[in-house]
């Protein structure tokens, strides 16, 4: 554990020596939705493979790298592509850069995903503030030894995502006109899409939408004193809801297809965010 925390260190100086900038909030940009990085002023590109320890994601519409540069006078910290379960990776991978981010001094996350609709009054192409989420059915993220410098043992979910930044987001998304849904994201492992049962259970449970990401980053981020903001972006409607199979294909168009909405609002969130 304690070579852990070594990694962390020199990931986090490694980053520290690529700019002067001192990023205030880090943005986790999903499936599809990594264009809003080419909204950055003054970027400055880091490939992840070129970033000691850290993880090189596999999937399509991941790009891989790591953007710093400011947004509405904000510097910022976006991540092209993320890391899952999925890919073979452990937890402590998936969730490596939240700890990295935190021994950077950032304090605000924004974490975006590609999500399966459950809520039937969900249509593709929603946007959904994430005001809680389901994660019974993977490893807890915080499972071994704990990481004392970042948080407690036991850290308390009650306000996994921030109260306060949900109601920015909802003053944000009224101020430019654009409607958005709010509702609890539910976690699964994937890389196969859920079936229809497990999609009517979860919505038994309260569900609204379902993805394979977020979770683990968000309770990291939490046990880390990190603010938290969740939009899922719904690029279908989840197994069983319509009668048609799932691909990746609609997720990557569905995103495309709303670029421009949710550039707009992250844009003019962000500044409105108050940092220190």
């Amino acid at each position: 554990m304690d070579d852990f925390i070594i990694k962390i260190s020199e990931t986090s100086q490694y980053i520290q020596s690529q700019t002067k900038l001192i990023p205030k909030i880090a943005i986790i940009l999903g499936s599809g939705l990594s264009p809003l990085a080419s909204e950055i002023q003054n970027p400055i590109e880091i490939d992840y493979k070129d970033i000691p320890h850290f993880p090189v994601t596999t999937v399509a519409g991941h790009a891989g790298k790591l953007v710093l540069g400011e947004i509405g006078g904000k510097p910022v910290l976006a991540m092209k592509g993320r890391f899952h379960l999925y890919e073979g990776y452990e937890v402590p991978h998936v969730t490596f850069a939240i700890r990295v981010f935190k021994k950077l001094g950032i304090d605000n996350l924004l974490v975006t995903n590609a999500a399966g609709g459950i809520n039937k009054s969900f249509h593709p192409g929603d946007l959904m503030l994430i005001k809680d989420h389901i994660s019974f059915f993977a490893p807890s993220s915080l499972r071994g030894k704990n990481l004392e410098e970042f948080g407690v043992r036991f850290p308390d979910m009650s306000e996994a995502y921030s109260k306060k930044l949900i109601h920015l987001a909802k003053e944000t998304s009224k101020s430019i006109g654009i409607d958005i849904k709010e509702g609890v994201y539910a976690f699964a492992q994937g890389p196969m899409y859920e079936t229809p049962a497990e999609i009517k259970a979860l919505s038994i449970l309260g569900a609204d939408a379902v993805g394979m990401s977020t979770v683990p980053e968000v309770i990291v981020a939490r046990h880390s004193g990190m603010n938290v903001l969740g939009i899922s972006c719904i690029t279908n409607m989840a197994a069983g809801i319509l009668a048609q199979p799932l691909n990746h294909e609609e997720v990557m168009k569905t995103a495309k297809d709303v670029e421009t909405k949710f550039t707009d609002l992250v844009k003019k969130l962000i500044e409105s965010w108050e940092v220190n």
